[in-house]
């Protein structure tokens, strides 16, 4: 797409002075440039969202703009006046602040606490906990999140935690509010409650900055876009001229084919894994399912209905029981992670960063940990090969790495997670299990993903995803399980697959959808064929 022709651009230029302007800002490290040439205005009462792929510049431009990092090049105007922040401290007294992507609160402090830290209320050494603790409530009620304000943050959820960062930075009034992808581990609920909050302040005259992988929602929400490409700026729109698939085009600087690969025939043959009365210990039912060559199985529900944990019991992660695991015609009696890897069965869990990979570890080390016995025999390290595994990955996987020595936590979320499925793979698994397969992922590296998996499954692999992506459940799924409260309470196929199906599923239980005859799930029992 022609940007250019496409659409009407904004001018840089306004009559009105923006809250914060960038002029020809750029940032090097070294040799490498992260950020050339941006020109930007960010006015009061807007919503300006800026979107790109991963490592086109999005999270170096917001720490720039918010003190976090300085830049090599050109300048920052606050109001009209040229400004230079040593500090992101400085730039929080100026009335900006930065709602981070990682949480970055302190684990052994309460929530009040940690919505203070740095800004306490109180007189010498004492500090006003009452007010401190009321005021923390009404934060926490502003946002929509349950916990309370003498909860130990590293007791709360991903999810509760993202909402006290948020809270923390809405403690005091400011200017400019930057929020770096605030979505990606909240729930359909608390994600519209967020939204909310962020029109509320663009209705009160707060200039608003916000990065998300999500398009649907930055057309919803965003008055205008402005698109990065490799550390480039192309162009701001209007967010009300551009479709979704527009924005993906600009990101990705071509035309995007289908995103999801076209549905195969429905799998026949005998099944490749057959689960029968697998019981998650602390829950009270049993669940048994069948997965066939050439399947993705998907498993729908809302946040916290059991999904992750019915994987990780099948994998022995958790505690559980079973009647019977019957992987490639054998039955697997001691689950464990290796025992399953050994017979065929791999997972990849959600977590990439926490438990998927060693992010302070080199990329090697990080892709043969699964496999150590094939890259070392005898028990001594082969360098030689363990660098030849990697080459072949990093083409295979399309890992895009400026070094084969950088530490896994260097690479963009969607090199980390291509680098985590290219570490399950090295077992020639014939069953591979993804729990959110693309959270946090640009569309480039989303459409990557799914044409992985659809190699997989032509080659008479099988996949199971769990997603909370609805339209990413709906375009991967051959089939899907819709959960409930640990329960399997509906299965759809073909035409059945909707949104509005498994969303009335996942919320009442009903197992029909809408529009539908019920499947009868009274035992969570469910066979194909």
């Amino acid at each position: 797409m022609n940007a250019s022709v496409s659409h009407n651009a904004f001018s840089a230029a306004s009559s009105a002075v923006a809250t914060l302007r960038a002029e020809g800002l750029g940032k090097t490290y070294g040799a490498i440039t992260v950020l050339s040439e941006i020109t930007l205005d960010v006015r009061a009462g807007e919503i300006h969202a800026i979107i790109g792929e991963n490592g086109a510049g999005k999270s170096t431009l917001m720490k720039v703009l918010s003190g976090h990092v300085s830049p090599t090049a050109g300048e920052l105007f606050l109001e009209g006046t040229p400004v230079k922040f040593k500090s992101a401290v400085e730039a929080e007294k100026a009335g900006i602040v930065l709602v981070h992507q990682e949480i970055l609160l302190a684990p052994d402090l309460t929530v009040a606490e940690n919505l203070f830290l740095g800004h306490e209320v109180g007189r010498g050494l004492f500090t006003n906990d009452k007010f401190m603790n009321r005021r923390a409530a009404e934060l926490l009620a502003q946002v929509g999140s349950t916990a309370r304000p003498r909860d130990r943050v590293g007791e709360l959820s991903l999810a509760q935690r993202q909402l006290v960062q948020i809270a923390r930075a809405l403690l005091e009034e400011r200017k400019l509010v930057i929020f770096d992808e605030p979505t990606a581990v909240l729930a359909n609920d608390e994600v519209a409650a967020l939204l909310d909050i962020i029109r509320s302040l663009r209705d009160r005259g707060v200039a608003v900055l916000y990065i998300s992988h999500r398009l649907d929602e930055v057309q919803t929400l965003a008055d205008k876009v402005t698109v990065l490409r490799d550390g480039h700026m192309i162009g701001t729109w209007s967010a009300a001229g551009l479709t979704t698939r527009e924005m993906a085009e600009l990101m990705v600087g071509r035309k995007l084919d289908a995103l999801y690969p076209h549905k195969r025939p429905a799998p026949a043959g005998a099944p490749l894994l057959s689960v029968s009365g697998l019981r998650v210990e602390g829950t009270p039912d049993k669940i048994s399912f069948d997965l066939r060559p050439g399947e993705v199985l998907g498993i729908g529900g809302m946040i916290g209905a059991g999904r992750t944990e019915l994987m990780e019991a099948l994998v022995g992660l958790r505690a559980s029981t079973a009647d019977s695991v019957l992987l490639n015609g054998t039955e697997v009696r001691h689950r464990s992670v290796r025992t399953m890897m050994d017979a065929g069965l791999v997972y990849l869990t959600e977590d990439r960063k926490g438990k998927g990979l060693l992010l302070e570890e080199k990329l090697a080390p990080n892709l043969t940990l699964q496999a150590l016995d094939a890259v070392n025999p005898g028990g001594l390290l082969d360098k030689r090969g363990e660098a030849s595994r990697l080459e072949k990955a990093v083409s295979d996987y399309d890992i895009r790495v400026r070094s084969l020595r950088l530490e896994a936590g260097k690479l963009s979320g969607g090199n980390q997670q291509k680098l985590l499925l290219a570490k399950v793979m090295m077992a020639d698994p014939s069953v591979i299990i993804i729990d959110e397969p693309t959270r946090g992922i640009d569309i480039g590296n989303k459409s990557q993903i799914y044409e992985f998996v659809d190699a997989l499954v032509r080659a008479g692999k099988a996949c199971i995803v769990i997603s909370s992506e609805m339209q990413e459940l709906v375009g991967l799924s051959d089939r899907v399980l819709v959960m409930r409260a640990g329960k399997i309470v509906a299965e759809f196929r073909g035409q059945e697959i909707n949104e509005e199906n498994v969303v009335y599923a996942a919320t009442t239980g009903g197992g029909g959808g809408v529009g539908e005859d019920s499947h009868d799930h009274s035992n969570n029992h469910t066979r194909t064929g």
